[in-house]
């Protein structure tokens, strides 16, 4: 299980334990967020979670074909959005990283007008994850770029967790910015009762801290994702589990979102 931003999980904990009964002697409802990226590239299962109900968080990889169109129709419809950055994986193609991709070879005034380009591509983003990355998140002086540059324009920080020695918290946490990190991928196996699985336990996750992040995807696993989250979404209302953006995860320490 992967561990938490200690601040904004032990606040979680801690609520979560104090306040398990609202005043009405109520359940308290848990929250988790499930983030779906590859927005703007792939079309499978996209029109599914844009026109269904389940509060999302969409993620949109930038400077692809359909980035504009996808981020505009995603607020439309009320769900919260964020830049999907593509970076250098230690395996894996170039191609899979499309335009602009943030790589070890950059200087890090390169890697900040990346990431600002990126950030003014994506309309009505609130944070940032990244795509791939396993190799560039272990940089400390791009980690740093990137995290400068997210700090300045108030947005969130999302570890898709794609290395164990990511030096996103320690520097998210050094620079004040709000980091979380993902706890369960959805569809690293394409088919619906792995996805009604890894829903399970994300819902464990979300028991356990008060708080849980799952990641799928749009494209090739998009329609067998979303089949997985909607079946699933009767259990976690049962669970007393409540779906909701990324930003309500984050400590309002931090700032609050416009």
């Amino acid at each position: 299980m992967i561990l938490k931003n200690a601040v904004i999980c032990a606040f979680f904990i801690v609520a979560c334990l104090l306040t398990t009964h609202n005043v009405n002697g109520e359940a308290e409802k848990i929250k988790s967020a499930i983030i779906i990226d590859d927005f703007g590239g792939g079309d499978g299962g996209v029109m599914e979670f844009l026109k269904g109900d389940i509060p999302i968080t969409v993620a949109v990889m930038p400077f692809a074909d359909n980035s504009i169109e996808h981020a505009m129709l995603a607020h439309q419809q009320g769900f919260e959005i964020m830049v999907h950055l593509p970076m250098q994986p230690k395996k894996g193609k170039k191609s899979w990283l499309g335009p602009k991709p943030i790589t070890i070879d950059l200087p890090p005034s390169e890697v900040k007008k990346r990431v600002t380009e990126a950030i003014e591509s994506v309309p009505y983003a609130k944070g940032l994850n990244n795509h791939m990355g396993s190799l560039v998140v272990e940089n400390e002086d791009i980690v740093r770029a990137i995290v400068e540059v997210v700090k300045q324009k108030n947005m969130y920080i999302v570890d898709s967790v794609t290395s164990p020695n990511s030096k996103f918290p320690e520097i998210a946490e050094e620079l004040g910015v709000p980091l979380l990190e993902r706890d369960i991928f959805l569809d690293d196996i394409s088919s619906v009762s792995h996805v009604t699985n890894q829903m399970l336990k994300l819902a464990e996750v979300a028991e356990e801290y008060g708080v849980g992040i799952a990641i799928g995807h749009v494209g090739e696993t998009g329609k067998v994702c979303y089949t997985g989250i909607s079946q699933s979404m009767k259990q976690f209302k049962e669970r007393n589990i409540q779906i909701v953006p990324v930003s309500d995860l984050i400590d309002d320490k931090y700032f609050e979102f416009k």
